[in-house]
C-alpha cells in the first residue's frame, strides 16, 4: 500500500473570530485597522483586508460548522503592513490601544519582520508586523 501524497496549501483565506459583541469588533477593525465590513443576510459579518477575510460570530450564535470550544479571546494572529512598525505603535496609541510588546524583531513566514502587539476587545492577540523591516 502506497502512502498517499499531503495536500498542497497555497494560501489562508479567511479565519473565524467568535467575539462578545459583533458591532464592537467591527468598530475597531474598521476604525483602528482599516479593514472593510460587508454584511449579506444569513451569512457572517465579514471584515475584509487584502485579499483575505475574518469571518465574525457572536459567541452563542455562531454559524455552523464552527470550531468545537468557539471562545472569545482565543485568537492569536499576524497581520502584515508595508507601514512603519514605530508609526504603527504611534497610530495605536492615537487610537488609545495599548501596544503589549514592540516594536520587535521577529522572524515571520517569509523572513525577518518588526512586529508590535496589541489586544483586541476580546483580548484577541493581534500583532501587526511590517516584512523586512529591520531594528
Amino acid at each position: 500500500m502506497s502512502e498517499a501524497a499531503a495536500i498542497a496549501i497555497d494560501g489562508l483565506d479567511h479565519v473565524v473570530l467568535t467575539v462578545g459583541s459583533v458591532e464592537r469588533t467591527v468598530d475597531f477593525y474598521t476604525r483602528i485597522l482599516g479593514m472593510r465590513v460587508e454584511r449579506q443576510p444569513g451569512r457572517p459579518t465579514a471584515l475584509h483586508f487584502g485579499s483575505q477575510k475574518f469571518n465574525i460570530h457572536q459567541a452563542g450564535r455562531e454559524f455552523e460548522p464552527k470550531a468545537l470550544r468557539p471562545t472569545p479571546g482565543g485568537g492569536d494572529f499576524c497581520l502584515l503592513t508595508g507601514m512603519p512598525s514605530a508609526a504603527v505603535a504611534e497610530r495605536l496609541a492615537a487610537f488609545g490601544v495599548a501596544v503589549e510588546l514592540g516594536p520587535v524583531t521577529r522572524e515571520g513566514a517569509c523572513g525577518p519582520m518588526m512586529s508590535v502587539y496589541f489586544r483586541d476587545p476580546d483580548d484577541n492577540l493581534v500583532e501587526v508586523a511590517t516584512p523586512g523591516e529591520r531594528p
